[in-house]
């Protein structure tokens, strides 16, 4: 019995039915009675935690999405002798995929002792790697530092915090995490700026001193004022339960983000890049990918907005169909400065779709008891596209000499994302309808006096009538 099938059922309970004696789990019946009757609130502290949540998301995501302009700036320098494009390709994929990679340690560190412990630690980190990086002359001081460090601190920060607003808001929970997940592209704006302009006025030292310096400062105030409802959800902290993959549409959800993490990591480490091969300046490229990220900043609030309105897998597999359809037929033939600027702005706020939606996507298949286990597999699961997405797409620009097979690349793999999201629509469908059917029958046989028991079988469309169909999932 699927989780869906198993919440319609506990609400259709009547309190005859529910057992004072304790369950398997040692909860007994007013726990349980108490856990059927939670609703997450729509505001109050919520929208605080909502606000932490932006500038946590823009003082890790938002820093490493500068990386584009660090990554032209070690190609077009001399600052690294003998590093080749290989080396900055993996030091920024690293980044990402060590956050990635430590999400398991990271989820027990919550459950053995807080969120708040969780997010100090990682505020550690990425104040150590960024100071760190700007004494690095060689580029293994470099893997350990911007790569490695960083990746550790963002990963505590981010995997402490990703699951917070979803606790907080129901109705309201999709708009909730696309302002939060906004940050990251606000602040990658702004830091993708302000790093081409320390670089090129300061030095890369300093820029590295000064993003250790803001980071700290906010994502120590975030971590204070920050709270989690993990008591009150009875939120299961566990770092990995293999249990999930038996489960079919979990493994859809797995799909989704690791093919949109192989097309969003050559988009947003690449176009700078991309913008210096057409014969555009370092600054003009630092602007592209500034306006990338204000695209990503501009486009995750409407895109949680309408989510909670026609449904959360609905909106991400059409900002995701969107995203791959807006890279093959306007980033392919984009070869001016012009044309690239609306390509960045555009298409930035349908690349990052997959952050805004994961958390209230997955919620959607496992529920929130099950989300921590379920965003630790998915960070896990997606270590190897941000590893190596973007090594990928530098060697296919080194052996083609075009950038080409890349941004084919990069749309296909979108559009691959958004025909996995359309195969779990098709499996929510048949949830719902599943739901309302035993519902019906509960509610026509089941008399309320006695303790008969509820035929659990229903009848289901098929499923490809249930993909064509609408319908809010």
């Amino acid at each position: 019995m699927t989780s869906a099938t198993d919440e319609c059922l506990d609400k259709i309970e009547t309190p005859r039915r529910i057992s004072l004696e304790p369950n398997e789990k040692g909860e007994d019946g007013l726990q349980r009675a108490q856990t059927l009757a939670y609703e997450p609130r729509d505001g109050g502290y919520g929208w605080i935690c909502c606000g932490c949540c932006f500038f946590i998301n823009g003082h890790t995501w938002g820093i490493n999405s500068s990386y584009g302009v660090f990554l032209a700036h070690y190609l077009a320098s001399n600052t690294f002798p003998g590093a080749t494009r290989l080396d900055f390709a993996f030091v920024g994929g690293l980044s990402i995929s060590m956050a990635m990679l430590l999400s398991p340690l990271a989820t027990y560190t919550t459950r053995r002792f807080n969120t708040r412990t969780t997010l100090l630690i990682g505020v550690l980190f990425e104040t150590l790697s960024l100071i760190g990086a700007s004494f690095a002359t060689t580029t293994w001081q470099l893997f350990l530092s911007q790569g490695i460090c960083f990746g550790w601190g963002m990963g505590f920060l981010f995997v402490g915090s990703v699951g917070i607003v979803p606790q907080w808001f129901s109705t309201k929970r999709s708009l909730a995490n696309g302002i939060a997940t906004a940050g990251s592209g606000i602040f990658g704006m702004v830091y993708s700026l302000a790093t081409e302009a320390m670089i090129d006025r300061i030095s890369l030292a300093w820029a590295f001193r000064i993003l250790a310096i803001l980071s700290f400062t906010v994502n120590l105030i975030c971590a204070i004022l920050i709270k989690d409802r993990n008591k009150q959800v009875g939120s299961v902290q566990l770092a990995f339960d293999v249990r999930l993959f038996k489960r079919p549409e979990f493994l859809l959800l797995m799909g989704y983000g690791f093919c949109s993490m192989l097309g969003y990591i050559v988009l947003l480490f690449s176009l700078p890049n991309y913008a210096s091969s057409i014969g555009l300046t370092p600054n003009q490229g630092a602007i592209i990918g500034a306006l990338l990220n204000l695209g990503q900043g501009l486009g995750r609030p409407p895109i949680g907005l309408f989510s909670d309105s026609i449904g959360r897998i609905n909106m991400a597999g059409i900002c995701t169909f969107a995203s791959g359809l807006l890279a093959l037929v306007i980033w392919v033939f984009a070869d001016g400065y012009g044309v690239l600027i609306f390509y960045a702005i555009i298409g930035g706020t349908v690349a990052g779709t997959f952050w805004p939606t994961v958390g209230p996507v997955t919620a959607e298949v496992v529920g929130l008891k099950k989300l921590p286990a379920a965003l630790s597999i998915t960070w896990v699961v997606i270590v190897l596209p941000t590893t190596f997405s973007e090594a990928m797409a530098l060697e296919m620009n080194a052996h083609t000499g075009s950038y080409l097979s890349a941004q084919l690349f990069t749309g296909f793999m979108y559009i691959l994302a958004a025909i996995c999201l359309w195969f779990l629509k098709g499996w929510k469908v048949g949830e719902l309808e599943r739901a309302a059917a035993l519902e019906k029958r509960a509610v026509d046989q089941v008399d309320l006096v006695s303790d008969s028991p509820v035929n659990k079988t229903a009848h289901v469309s098929p499923l490809l009538k249930r993909m064509i169909r609408w319908r809010v999932v």
